[in-house]
């Protein structure tokens, strides 16, 4: 019994100390060609390229993007001011229409007063259409103070002494674009006539009560 045993515990003793073999397999070989220097540098080399070549594609149709975004603009800013005066236009069309009826109708009839008034009254549409529509107010200065900032004088006259200048005649009226002086008027002022020499001022020389003269203070000649 005790050599069994004792056979049993030698025969057990080097499987029991023998622990599991290292493992080799697919990751190890992996980290090893990880690990070399050459594949490693490639492998960046080639994401590297591959992130440039996108980049500039990108930045090539940046590029393409701004210069048809910019031609577009450099069109519609052409377009805006040759037709910003579209809608005013559109409404004078309509007056050059009642002009055409208002001529066509005279050289029918040749009555010169109904041509007058129909003149007349297109003259005033016209006004009130660009006032109410564009803002435009054509301004009377006749009687109001003269102001150059408003007004332009083209010629003037003499007043009473004493008066501030004044608008007499409005020879080419002015107008307002909202509230800026689009063209001063044309106007005629009449200004204060220039002050006579006050009584007793006879430039330094006094007269003697028989009407010869006497050297006055600041010592100019008087006559005997």
């Amino acid at each position: 019994m005790s050599k069994k045993k004792d056979q049993e515990e030698v025969s057990g003793g080097p499987e029991n100390s023998s622990g599991p073999a290292p493992a080799q397999g697919p990751a190890a070989g992996e980290a090893a060609s990880e690990g070399g220097p050459c594949g490693s540098a490639e492998d960046r080399i080639a994401v590297l390229e591959k992130e440039i070549a996108d980049l500039k594609d990108k930045l090539l149709r940046k590029q393409a993007d701004f210069e048809n975004f910019r031609k577009r603009m450099l069109r519609e800013r052409e377009d805006a001011a040759r037709y910003a005066n579209a809608a005013l236009l559109s409404d004078i069309i309509g007056l050059i229409d009642d002009f055409e009826r208002a001529i066509r109708s005279a050289e029918e009839s040749r009555d010169f007063p109904t041509f007058l008034q129909g003149v007349s009254m297109i003259e005033k549409q016209f006004v009130e259409m660009l006032e109410n529509r564009w803002g435009l107010k054509r301004f009377v200065s006749v009687g109001e103070g003269f102001d150059p900032n408003r007004h332009e004088a083209v010629q003037r006259v003499e007043g009473p002494a004493g008066s501030k200048p004044t608008v007499v005649e409005d020879f080419q009226k002015g107008y307002y674009l909202h509230e800026r002086v689009l063209r001063p008027a044309r106007v005629k002022v009449m200004v204060p006539a220039a002050e006579a020499p006050k009584e007793g001022s006879d430039g330094g020389q006094k007269k003697t009560p028989d009407g010869g003269q006497k050297k006055t203070p600041d010592g100019g000649q008087a006559g005997a």
